[in-house]
């Protein structure tokens, strides 16, 4: 089906956002943007080279790992191309096509890097509830049969989406809300009936963040609940400190998006800056400290990490 608006000698196109208010000032934000997604692409990099290269480190919890940095390079890649665009080139206009593959990139790397954290989650419950167990029941069999459910479940459930925003008219002005393409905001331009669109996305919603949520939710009462049975503290917070790195990825994950969705609910006349830099929280920040965060908490990680820099560094010297 045709879009509306859409010529054959002018196709439809959406203008993407930038930081309203700071005029010339946002192509200074190129910077601090490009610096973020290099620490992303170098960090996640780092990690699966790591991993990829050590033997000892081709358990279930590293192969996850893999799987998060994997997602989170996808999500940077996804939003790099239109955020450059924006701040480095100051070219706003995306074509309809482009911008609908954008947000299913967007969309479906953003569930992956859910279902691995959710994955993750049973990772550790598994290790702290029957540690003798562990290896039996996270096989290398079953954590690939996982990730290929985790990115079949992803895609199967956003390909309908460029689709159905592409049997859609558009009209008035195609202005964006933020400097890429996503799901509600371009669903909110359409002129005429979007009610099946919105109710399919809010079952993805549903299905896909909203049940790993409460799943992560549930995994972690059951871990507390293993933990409080162990006898002493000193091994309480051993068993809790395995979790530690997992938890805070979870938080970096889902605050911004649970911050978004109340503001969007519950603070309608805030400034937009305020919806933008939740937004951008969500989308950047994941993919920049994850590789951190286990890189500082990970023995394992960080002792090759450090190797890999020293055996650098002594080349150069000789």
């Amino acid at each position: 089906m045709a879009i509306s608006n859409q010529t054959e000698d002018r196709p439809l196109l959406f203008i993407l956002m930038d930081i309203p208010g700071l005029g010339s000032g946002n192509g200074w934000l190129a910077i601090p943007l490009g610096s973020m997604y290099l620490v992303s692409f170098l960090g996640n990099g780092t990690i699966l080279a790591v991993i990829w290269a050590e033997r000892g480190l081709h358990a279930p919890m590293y192969l996850f790992l893999c799987m998060l940095a994997l997602a989170d390079l996808g999500l940077s890649a996804s939003t790099l191309p239109s955020m450059m665009s924006v701040f480095l080139l100051r070219s706003r206009a995306v074509r309809a096509e482009a911008c609908f593959s954008q947000l299913f990139s967007i969309h479906t790397f953003s569930v992956i890097e859910s279902a691995v954290l959710l994955a993750m989650a049973f990772d550790r419950f598994v290790a702290i509830w029957n540690p003798l167990r562990y290896a039996s029941i996270l096989t290398r069999s079953t954590v690939a049969k996982m990730g290929v459910a985790i990115v079949f479940r992803s895609i199967s459930l956003h390909l309908p989406l460029p689709f159905m925003l592409r049997g859609l008219r558009y009209c008035g002005a195609e202005m964006l809300s933020h400097s890429y393409c996503l799901h509600p905001d371009v669903l909110r331009l359409a002129c005429v009936d979007t009610r099946i669109n919105s109710a399919y996305g809010l079952f993805v919603l549903l299905s896909t963040l909203g049940l790993d949520s409460v799943l992560i939710l549930l995994s972690y009462a059951m871990i507390l609940k293993t933990v409080l049975s162990i006898a002493t503290w000193k091994e309480r917070l051993k068993a809790l400190n395995t979790c530690v790195s997992h938890i805070c990825a979870v938080l970096l994950f889902y605050t911004p998006l649970m911050s978004l969705s109340m503001v969007h609910r519950f603070g309608k006349k805030l400034p937009p800056q305020i919806y933008l830099l939740l937004s951008y929280l969500h989308f950047l920040l994941p993919p920049v400290l994850n590789p951190v965060i286990y890189s500082v908490k990970t023995k394992e990680i960080r002792r090759r990490v450090f190797g890999i820099f020293q055996r650098k560094a002594l080349g150069f010297r000789l």
